[in-house]
C-alpha cells in the first residue's frame, strides 16, 4: 500500500505554526491547527492562501465545526466579513473537549 503524500505549507506559514514541528506538519491531516492558528494570527495572503487551498465552501464547514471559544474576537469579526461567514459553533471549549473525550472513549471500547 503506498503512504499518501504530505502536502507542505508556504514557508510564511512558519511563524504562525512555531509551537509544531514545521517540517512535519501536512495541509491536510493538520488543518484544524493551520485553520485556527492563521485566523487568529495571519494576514492576509495567510486567508487568501486558505481559500485558495481549502476553497471557501470547505473553509465554511470546517470553521462550523470549530469551537467559538478558539478564535480571538478580533479574528472572528474579519473572518466573517473575509469569508461571509455569520454562523460560529458557539460551544465553549469545555464542552468541545468533554465531547471529545466522550468520542475518544467510546471510540475505545
Amino acid at each position: 500500500m503506498r503512504k499518501a503524500k504530505k502536502i507542505k505549507l508556504p514557508e510564511m506559514f512558519r511563524p504562525l505554526m512555531w509551537s509544531y514541528r514545521f517540517s512535519e506538519i501536512d495541509a491536510e491531516s493538520d488543518k484544524r491547527v493551520i485553520i485556527v492558528n492563521a485566523i487568529n494570527y495571519g494576514d492576509l495572503p495567510h486567508w487568501r492562501w486558505l481559500v485558495n487551498y481549502y476553497g471557501r465552501a470547505a473553509l465554511k464547514a470546517m470553521l462550523s465545526d470549530i469551537p467559538f471559544s478558539e478564535f480571538r474576537p478580533g479574528a472572528i469579526k474579519l473572518m466573517g466579513l473575509f469569508l461571509g461567514f455569520n454562523k460560529l459553533n458557539y460551544a465553549s471549549r469545555s464542552d468541545y473537549i468533554q465531547g471529545r473525550r466522550t468520542f475518544v472513549c467510546l471510540g475505545q471500547i
